[in-house]
Order: structure tokens, then C-alpha cells, then sequence
């Protein structure tokens, strides 16, 4: 029998009226802070999403006393195994959405969202030749990982997305879409957006890639690589199976990889692929302009490199 690790990464949402976002982030952050919490937690109007760290003990009783809100009582949440904390500090802020989606006319998900699918429906969907699947995900995220023959938008947020469909898929609203995202919550509003926006046939996966990994059917079949997670991990396994491979490949010398770094100038900040070799090799810069840049934090940190690499 596998040993169980100490620690517990939660993941969780839930749309849902919270009449005083201020109030209840402030009292919720004392809460965390007395438990020894750690992680990020956004409150709206609309509702809650948050992913924390900390022990068994601790988790267990942040989600017992969530389960007994009336608000939350039927809250999932999403349970890793750590050796450790997965983040540094606790935050807990208001904010206008508990997911930037920032549409002029926003969609609320009790009142329009697609089709919820659980793992093996999904991944049943997967295999209709006449569907397509859209993964709601920024492009740092899908770079290391995604489901096979995924469509995979160019965009840098979430908020970017409705204007990427707009401009590429406008012609497959007659087609089946299944949607997916981590964990399931940028789903309940862009399957609501794409309903909205004329597509009508749309589906989206119950609990996002970390459940679908999770499923002691599916087992992560069909998803390639990892999962971006938004904690010191960074990267989480999905695929269980044999078939389980690396799509991602490093920045600069393009060895298959699926390590994301921070670029060291923090004017760019780029999260990319980079393999331990070519960070020292490169200093942690994904260009020459970063490499050179004053600030480097690389630089600072470990000294310059005399013989520092052109990065191509």
C-alpha cells in the first residue's frame, strides 16, 4: 500500500451569491491564516475559487467547515497529495469575477452553461470524428500538455478568448464542441459564451484535466503531457497509462521537455520551456535582449557567464 504524503492541494470553485465579497475575504483570509494555509483564493459577488495548501489535518478541516455553509455544502474539491506547501503565502481578495472573462454582457453560469460531461462520457465524446475540441486554456498552459488533436488558441488570457473564437471558429457552430480546462471553472462560462454566441450543440468536462486524470477508468487517456497547475509545482501528470509522453520541447535547443521557467528579466517575466542545460546555458533568458537586460535575475543570483550562449 502507497504511503500517503502529509500535505493536501486543494482545488475548488463554486458559483454562487456571496452578498459581501469584502467582508467575506477578509474574515476568510483570518480563517486561513489560523489554520497555517497557504495559497490563492478569489471572492465575487458571483462566487468562490480558490486552490490552498496544507496539511491533511488543516484541509480536513477547511473543507468541513466550508461543507457546513450552507453556500458551499455541495462544494467539490479537487485533492492532490505533497510532500510540502505548494505555495508561499495566503491570499484571499475580492475581485469583480472569480475568473477574468470580463465580457461587457456576462454569462451566468446557472443560467447558461453547456452540457457537463464526466470523464468517461468525455472521453467517449473525444473519440467522435465529427466533434471538435477547444481547450479554453492560455497558451503557457497548453505547451505542455494537452488532449490529442486538441484546437489550441493562441491567447495569452482568458479574457482573449471570445475574440480568438470570433475570428477562427465562427464557421463550426453547426459542429459537437466539448470544451476543457484544468479544473473546470473557465468552462462554465466560455460553454455558456459559445451557446450564446450561436454554437449548438457544446459540451464541457466535468471537473476540468485534474479529475479526468484522476478517473480510475479514463486514467488521463488521450491527454499528451502535463497539466499546468497555478502553484510551485507548475506541472502535474495526467495521463496514467503507457501512452502517457512529453509534448513539449525546450526554447532553445528543442530536446523534448516539459519544465517551464520564468524568463530572469522581469520586465518579460515569459513563462517557457526550458531544460536545465540550456538555463544555465542561457541564463534563464529567452532572448538576448532579456540575457542582457540589467536586472537580470539569473544574473544576479549565480554571476554572469562570460561565455554566455547567443540566444537564437
Amino acid at each position: 500500500m502507497t504511503e500517503q504524503k502529509p500535505f493536501r492541494v486543494l482545488l475548488y470553485y463554486k458559483y454562487v451569491t456571496i452578498d459581501d465579497p469584502e467582508t467575506f475575504a477578509k474574515e476568510h483570509l483570518d480563517f486561513c491564516k489560523r489554520l497555517e494555509l497557504k495559497g490563492r483564493i478569489l471572492v465575487a459577488k458571483e462566487g468562490l475559487n480558490g486552490t490552498l495548501s496544507g496539511t491533511a489535518e488543516q484541509t480536513r478541516i477547511y473543507m468541513d467547515t466550508l461543507h457546513r455553509d450552507p453556500r458551499f455544502e455541495d462544494m467539490v474539491f479537487k485533492i492532490d497529495e505533497a510532500d510540502g506547501h505548494a505555495f508561499k503565502k495566503m491570499h484571499v481578495r475580492p475581485r469583480k469575477e472569480i475568473v477574468a472573462f470580463k465580457l461587457e454582457n456576462d454569462i451566468d453560469p446557472h443560467r447558461v452553461t453547456g452540457k457537463h460531461l464526466k470523464p468517461k462520457s468525455f472521453y467517449n465524446a473525444l473519440q467522435d470524428k465529427d466533434a471538435i475540441v477547444i481547450d479554453a486554456r492560455n497558451d503557457y498552459e497548453t505547451q505542455i500538455g494537452h488532449f490529442r488533436n486538441a484546437i489550441l488558441p493562441d491567447i495569452e488570457t482568458f479574457r482573449d478568448l471570445p475574440k480568438w473564437i470570433e475570428q477562427n471558429l465562427s464557421d463550426y457552430k453547426d459542429k459537437k464542441v466539448l470544451t476543457y480546462c484544468t479544473g473546470g471553472i473557465r468552462c462554465e462560462k466560455f460553454s455558456g459564451y459559445l451557446l450564446r454566441a450561436g454554437f449548438r450543440d457544446v459540451s464541457q468536462l466535468d471537473g476540468g484535466i485534474v479529475e479526468y486524470g484522476k478517473d480510475p477508468e479514463v486514467k488521463g487517456k488521450l491527454y499528451d503531457g502535463k497539466c499546468y497547475v497555478f502553484d510551485q509545482r507548475i506541472a502535474v501528470p495526467v495521463n496514467r497509462t503507457d501512452e502517457d509522453r512529453v509534448i513539449g520541447h525546450c526554447h532553445h535547443c528543442g530536446k523534448p521537455t516539459d519544465r517551464i521557467v520564468n524568463c530572469a528579466n522581469p520586465e518579460c517575466n515569459r513563462q517557457y520551456i526550458c531544460c536545465e542545460a540550456c538555463e544555465k546555458k542561457y541564463q534563464r533568458s529567452c532572448s538576448d535582449a532579456c540575457r542582457e537586460h540589467p536586472r537580470n535575475r539569473w544574473v544576479l543570483e549565480h554571476g554572469n557567464l562570460k561565455d554566455a550562449t547567443s540566444v537564437k
